[in-house]
Formats: C-alpha cells, structure tokens, sequence
C-alpha cells in the first residue's frame, strides 16, 4: 500500500532551512511517528513486523522530500524550502495494512527533520492512498530515493556497488528471497531470476548515517531509471518496501515510468 502525504511547512517554529543531507533524519521523525502510536496502531505495526534467522526486515520505504520550490545553499549544505507544501510518498508492503490505520498513524502528526544546525517542523494535512499499481514481470522505473545494495568485504565494512557491477542484480534478487520468505513464512519455490538494465546514467548520493555522533557513518545509493525483470511475487515487494537494501531508512523507492 502506498501512500502520499501533504506536509505543511511550519517556519514560524524553527525556520525553513532543511541540511542537504537530511534522509537519515527523515527516516528518524517518521519512526518517532511510528512508536509513538496508541495501543491499536502499535499492535498494528507489531503484526506487521517481520523477522527471519535472527534479522528483523521492516517492510516499507518512504521517499526524499518532493519540495516544489527551493533554494540550495552549497558551501552551508544546506538547502532553503521556498514552498508552503512539501509531499512525502511511504509504501508499505503488508496487506494486513488498512486506509483507517495508515491516515491514523500520520494525519495531523509532526515531523521534524533536521541536525544541530537547522530543523525544519512540517504538519501532515493530508494523506492520499494512492491505487494499487498494475505491476508486470517487465517494469520500468525511477527512482524515488537513492538504490543502496552492498557485499560484506573481508574486514566486514560493506562495498556499496554501482549499478553496474556484475553482482548488482544479483543481490536484488538475493535481498528479495529473504523478504518473501520473512513475509509469507516459506521460501520463495518458483523460479528465481532478476534482470536490470541501466537507462540512463546513475548518480551517486552519499547520504550521511547518525551525523555528529561516534556512530556516524555513511551509506552509498544511486538514483537512476532503470528496466527490471522479475517474477511478478518479487516485483510486488520490489515495488512496495524497496528496490536494493534499507528500505526503512528511505533507500530504493522507486516509481512506474
């Protein structure tokens, strides 16, 4: 199920000057949403979560901010929202999700996104559930928010790859096995591939993880339009909790081109 929210910008509360590199601090103001629900939404959100050999998966992704009109400030990494609107697109791949229990969780909730710098405050005033989209085995997409896929090298960092590496697509469909199989409680028994070609150039985007803290870090997406073939099963999860890995923290939503 995906959604499109309406996100006012509240100025007069501290400013309308969002850090360049705001994803992860986005992704932290819509889990505050989230664990902050009432006892229903909580054990909504419990049903729908999902854990296999120890690894919990949470099986949605959300967008970058879509700001109609803003200004960038590049030597301040900073960038100026000039809109009174900004939107938000969240995707959730469980069924067990309701109209009712989605505009419940985020209408007229706060968000505030932003580091020790500047901190932007934005009302949710309206929420869109948008159709259910007619995917095939052949799709052809943009992305929404930077793809991130990686392999474990041998000091244990990941190797973020590029979109044209020759196992790219390969840990696609490796990353997908696992979520269908942490979805519907059995592993996938059709037949397996996955099939991509670049459309254009991709760009990188290297989005800051935890900034200003020890634990800081950094993660490497690329954003790009692109042909996947998949079976239809797996084109479903691809589509509503991501294309790649840490859909969660708003990497790999894509849209139909």
């Amino acid at each position: 199920m995906r959604c499109k929210l309406r996100l006012q910008v509240q100025s007069e509360t501290f400013g309308n000057i969002l850090p360049i590199n705001y994803q992860y601090e986005l992704s932290a103001a819509i889990y505050r949403v989230l664990s902050n629900a009432n006892e229903a939404y909580s054990s909504w959100l419990h049903e729908n979560g999902f854990a296999l050999n120890g690894k919990k998966f949470k099986l949605f992704t959300f967008s970058w901010l879509l700001i109609p009109d803003y200004e960038l400030q590049k030597e301040q990494k900073r960038m100026v929202i000039k809109s009174d609107h900004v939107f938000l697109y969240i995707s959730f791949l469980p069924d067990k999700s309701t109209k009712t229990f989605i505009k419940g969780l985020f209408k007229n909730r706060i968000l505030q996104v932003g580091d020790k710098e500047s901190v932007v405050q934005f009302l949710v005033t309206d929420i869109d559930i948008l159709p259910q989209a007619d995917l095939a085995g052949v799709m052809t997409f943009e992305t929404l928010s930077p793809v991130c896929v990686s392999i474990n090298q041998e000091n244990g960092k990941p190797k973020y790859l590029s979109p044209d590496a020759p196992e790219y697509a390969k840990c696609i469909l490796n990353g997908l096995l696992a979520r269908y199989e942490a979805f519907y409680g059995k592993t996938y028994d059709g037949e397996a591939y996955c099939n991509l070609e670049i459309l254009g150039k991709p760009k990188s985007s290297l989005v800051k993880i935890k900034a200003g803290t020890p634990q800081q870090t950094f993660v490497r997406g690329y954003r790009f339009r692109f042909k996947l073939w998949l079976p239809c099963e797996l084109m479903e999860i691809a589509y509503e909790s991501g294309v790649g890995e840490k859909g969660s923290l708003g990497f790999g939503m894509v849209k139909i081109v």
